[in-house]
């Protein structure tokens, strides 16, 4: 099965409040003026990027897309793109993926074409502008890759990206949670994907979703989970307070607005909530147009399944994510 070309894969955030009280803004902890400095686009690359175009991943096993560098390397290194030229077909094929627009011709070919989809305004012209100016991570293989595609002397541009350590607000910690476990969950389903397709991305979920979401629960020292109001597994289906929020999500990605973790201070516990939104991957299984072998296996699986009828970058749910205090 040819698979999904995902540029930039991003997750929505919004700020909600309590059923029974304005939620005040967490404070930040005090910084360096390094800290506050921190460019805006390394954090949105590393949040909404890094499960199709992770650094850490090997060459072809359990990759679904290039890693950021290679998207670099290709356009600024080989190419010569300026600042504004890259920023400019950045934007431009994000908001219009086409081939006559794509200068990673083997990343297509190998992966397939990018699915268009709806971004926060000004996140990919920060993701571009921080691409340029700063050298960002590599694979350890990629060097070796690139220079056998003609590349022999490649360096990558930028000045190194250094910056203090700070101390992590409830907002960081939950955010690190939620994207930890989505990673484990995105790994082992994109394999399952390209070893035995559909079919066997629905067997995975069926036997090992939860089980591996209670895994990072004990890692994390955490309560994970992964809710709906369209639930497929009935051990997913959200509370009256999760709901809630689920509603609020979805108003606020329609109206396209900053996104933000929830974060909710209660007694000695902290509640995060952070939406899962879906892509072109996700329709396979949860979309409007399923195959009828994987329909029929949906129902066989799953009786009462309510999880389907979406579309592209809308809120298929949350994750519900409480852990002690600091």
């Amino acid at each position: 099965m040819k698979n999904i070309f995902i540029l930039f894969s991003f997750l929505g955030l919004v700020g909600c409040k309590n059923d029974k009280n304005e939620i005040q803004p967490i404070p930040i902890a005090e910084t360096t003026n390094e800290v506050k400095n921190e460019h805006e686009g390394k954090k949105l690359m590393e949040t909404h990027c890094y499960l199709c175009h992770s650094p850490n991943a090997g060459e072809n096993e359990g990759r679904i897309a290039p890693p950021m560098v290679a998207i670099k390397a290709r356009y600024i290194d080989k190419e010569g793109f300026n600042k504004e030229e890259f920023i400019a077909a950045m934007t431009s094929f994000v908001k219009n993926p086409t081939e006559d627009k794509a200068l990673m011709y083997g990343a297509v070919k190998k992966h397939g074409l990018m699915p268009k989809q709806v971004f926060p305004e000004g996140s990919v012209e920060k993701i571009a502008d921080f691409m340029y100016e700063y050298q960002i991570e590599a694979p350890e293989w990629f060097a070796e890759h690139w220079k056998g595609h003609g590349n022999k002397n490649w360096k990558q541009s930028g000045k190194p990206y250094e910056v203090t350590e700070k101390e992590k607000t409830y907002a960081d910690i939950g955010l690190e949670y939620a994207l930890g476990t989505k990673k484990v969950l995105g790994k082992n389903l994109m394999e399952s994907i390209q070893k035995k397709e559909t079919l066997e991305a629905l067997a995975f979920c069926n036997h090992q979703a939860i089980p591996l979401t209670d895994s990072m629960s004990t890692k994390y020292n955490a309560t994970i989970k992964r809710v709906s109001d369209k639930n497929r597994n009935p051990k997913n289906k959200a509370n009256s307070e999760e709901l809630e929020y689920i509603a609020q999500f979805k108003k606020e990605l329609a109206e396209k607005k900053e996104i933000k973790p929830v974060v909710i201070e209660k007694e000695n516990q902290v509640q995060f909530y952070y939406p899962i939104e879906t892509n072109t991957m996700c329709l396979q299984c949860h979309g409007t147009q399923i195959k009828p072998e994987v329909q029929k296996q949906i129902k066989k699986l799953y009786p009462k399944d309510l999880a389907v009828g979406y579309k592209e970058n809308e809120v298929r749910g949350i994750w519900s994510i409480t852990f002690n205090k600091k």
